[in-house]
């Protein structure tokens, strides 16, 4: 017998069934390896701690309060933002300096620093704190929270990981 008995010539309406077939699974790659990767893989982060250079120690007063403006780079899971930053930072000793969150803790709103009754103030409802970040009046259910930070070759860095009070 004759082998094209059993298989016959593939026709041209097979062929382009196969083609057909070859491009819509080319195009499922190409949705799907993108996705897959998305739901798989780890965001993008920053390598170690995010600490940036804010201060040299040298230029701050012990124990007078400053704030200082800064910039930053903000993951937020692929996307890399640049976004301008405040903190509160108080010179403790010749290399050590405490840097504050900016908002108090109460509610969240933007304290002050007042040089007359050294401490500092919440204009929200009326909490103070000391130097140190201690609560000496108001509402506040705990100490003004910190950024993690720490002083390298006279600069102080800071991350933007906030430490509870």
């Amino acid at each position: 017998m004759c082998e094209h008995a059993n298989n016959p010539p593939p026709t041209r309406r097979t062929f382009y069934g196969l083609i057909i077939q070859a491009i819509g699974a080319a195009i499922a790659a190409v949705i799907a390896v993108p996705a897959g990767m998305y739901l798989l893989m780890k965001p993008k982060s920053a390598a170690g701690e995010d600490l940036v250079e804010i201060a040299n120690l040298s230029e701050l007063a012990e124990g007078a309060p400053r704030e200082i403006v800064y910039y930053r780079t903000r993951v937020d899971g692929w996307k890399r933002t640049r976004e301008k930053a405040t903190t509160w930072v108080v010179k403790t000793g010749q290399s050590n300096a405490i840097a504050f969150s900016p908002n108090c803790p109460h509610l969240g709103c933007i304290y002050h620093w007042e040089d007359d009754g050294e401490k500092f103030a919440c204009p929200c409802h009326a909490s103070a704190f000391s130097k140190e970040g201690k609560v000496v009046g108001g509402p506040a259910p705990r100490p003004l929270d910190r950024f993690a930070s720490r002083v390298e070759g006279g600069k102080l860095l800071v991350s933007s990981q906030v430490l509870r009070g």
